[in-house]
């Protein structure tokens, strides 16, 4: 106890007398009386060797030094500080060019979703958005699905308030609806957004995602248009060596309806993850609008005929740039976000 005191007189003799001539002197101070390695440090760890009876008079005489110490430093980095910018005066030059700024990143979604956009309006499609709460009429009920309809069971809505009528959009197909709704001859559309669906979160699966959906009415439209438009957009979007194949498929708001597949980027056709071993990839469905759709909105199908296609903006942007996790698109993760600095 003898010992600890005498070594306690002395460093606060030194502590008492200190006085920095500038910043480096004060944190030399601080690496030698604060730091991970220590005075103060050291002389806790040699609390072990004090007699049980002695530890609380040693420990209040060591909690009082380490406050000296810490009172000590502070007050001469005020002092260093005030005599390095005097009178207060900012110690900036505003003259001086600011400090570079980060550059910021464009979301991967949203490079892909502006890439779609812009093949299809090459084509002569515009762009057209709608309102992502919307009413049971434009979501389900004008595109072919009434109230008792199968296909209602596919689609996990979030509806609002406990009311059937209102909902988070479960597709952008509701903005073709609308866009039908204005009776304006030839239509050629296509419409990006967000979507919702009541499903559990996962690595594969959100509860929220994005899609691209298309829509061509006029009259004499064609299968072949449909076909032709998308291998266009294949073209564009992955290169011209890329294979395409049609599956048929259903969908309530066209007949007849496909989904389409091509050959994976990743493997090149031999077959691994992406493709499940298979050499294909499905990126979208598609199909000729269907004639009920059409009377719903007072258009003759007799006289015109038109074709929709829907992709996942997730899901090109996964075979764009290999991701695997949905999951990343959404947790704000600069370390995700800054590898898409280039685009």
């Amino acid at each position: 106890m003898q010992s600890l005191q005498e070594k306690l007189a002395a460093y606060e003799a030194e502590i008492r007398g200190f006085k920095p001539a500038d910043a480096t002197e004060l944190e030399a101070f601080r690496i030698r009386f604060l730091g991970t390695k220590g005075i103060v440090k050291a002389l806790f760890g040699d609390m072990k060797h004090v007699p049980a009876e002695q530890r609380k008079q040693a420990g209040q005489m060591l909690n009082s030094f380490k406050e000296l110490a810490e009172s000590c430093f502070e007050t001469q980095a005020a002092q260093v500080q005030n005599e390095q910018t005097p009178n207060g005066a900012a110690s900036d030059d505003s003259s001086l060019p600011g400090p570079l700024l980060p550059n910021g990143t464009r979301h991967p979604l949203r490079v892909v979703e502006n890439r779609i956009v812009s093949i299809f309006e090459r084509m002569g499609f515009s762009e057209a958005t709608g309102p992502e709460i919307e009413d049971d009429w434009h979501n389900f009920n004008s595109l072919n699905m009434p109230a008792d309809h199968p296909a209602r069971d596919m689609q996990d809505t979030f509806y609002l308030s406990q009311n059937p009528d209102w909902m988070l959009r479960t597709h952008t197909s509701s903005v073709q609806a609308r866009i039908l709704e204005k009776g304006t001859l030839p239509v050629r559309v296509i419409c990006p957004g967000r979507v919702y669906r009541n499903e559990t979160i996962s690595a594969r699966a959100h509860c929220f995602f994005h899609q691209c959906e298309g829509l061509y009415v006029d009259e004499g439209v064609s299968f072949a248009d449909l076909k032709q438009t998308l291998y266009y957009f294949v073209t564009e979007m992955f290169g011209a060596e890329t294979k395409v194949r049609f599956r048929p498929s259903y969908f309530p708001f066209t007949e007849p309806s496909a989904e389409m597949d091509i050959s994976c980027t990743v493997c090149g056709g031999k077959g691994c993850s992406l493709c499940k071993q298979t050499g294909w990839v499905e990126i979208l469905g598609c199909g000729m609008v269907h004639p009920n759709m059409l009377r719903n909105f007072n258009l003759d199908p007799e006289r015109y005929t038109g074709f929709a296609f829907g992709m996942g903006v997730e899901r090109i942007t996964q075979i764009k740039f290999r991701v695997n996790d949905l999951r990343l698109y959404s947790q704000n993760d600069l370390r995700f976000l800054k590898q898409f600095e280039a685009l």
